[in-house]
């Protein structure tokens, strides 16, 4: 089964999920720091959550929870661009570990991943969406209450089609 994104909403079984997207819309030539989600068709790799808020969890891929030192590498110039890194560390990254809720739950989409290509884009992620449904930097955000409901049946091979 796969995630449909289309006009704000994702679709998946019989689900149809209100979210927002990039502030700057969809994109098929994403950059580093334009604001836009990317278009295409990706898979998930791996579940961070943050242990101390969601106690239980049913999810059938990889999952690591996410402790104050996490961070995800936004520096082109770094060789660990776009990907997970441990604070301290000498670029720039963002922090996982928030007081706001955002980041309780995050689904890792494989967007330059495999391979990293530098200044296409990182750490495009399904998360939890705040109260507004406020743009996100790039991003795709749901509700909590709806992510916990689609969680159990996202697998390895489950797609998500952005367009």
């Amino acid at each position: 089964m796969h995630i449909r994104l289309k006009n704000n909403f994702l679709y998946f079984y019989n689900y149809k999920i209100k979210c927002s997207i990039g502030k700057k819309g969809l994109t098929s030539k994403k950059r580093e720091g334009d604001l836009k989600t990317p278009k295409g068709k990706f898979n998930f790799q791996f579940l961070l959550y943050r242990k101390d808020r969601i106690k239980k969890i049913q999810c059938k891929l990889r999952k690591k929870s996410i402790n104050s030192k996490m961070g995800w590498c936004d520096d082109p110039n770094s060789k660990y661009y776009n990907k997970l890194i441990y604070f301290p560390f000498k670029k720039s990254a963002e922090k996982l570990h928030l007081k706001k809720n955002i980041y309780d739950l995050l689904l890792v989409i494989n967007f330059n991943r495999k391979p990293v290509i530098k200044n296409r884009g990182s750490a495009i992620f399904l998360h939890i969406a705040n109260k507004k449904f406020s743009p996100t930097k790039g991003c795709i955000a749901i509700q909590k209450k709806n992510f916990i409901k689609i969680l159990p049946y996202i697998r390895k091979k489950t797609k998500i089609f952005i367009s």
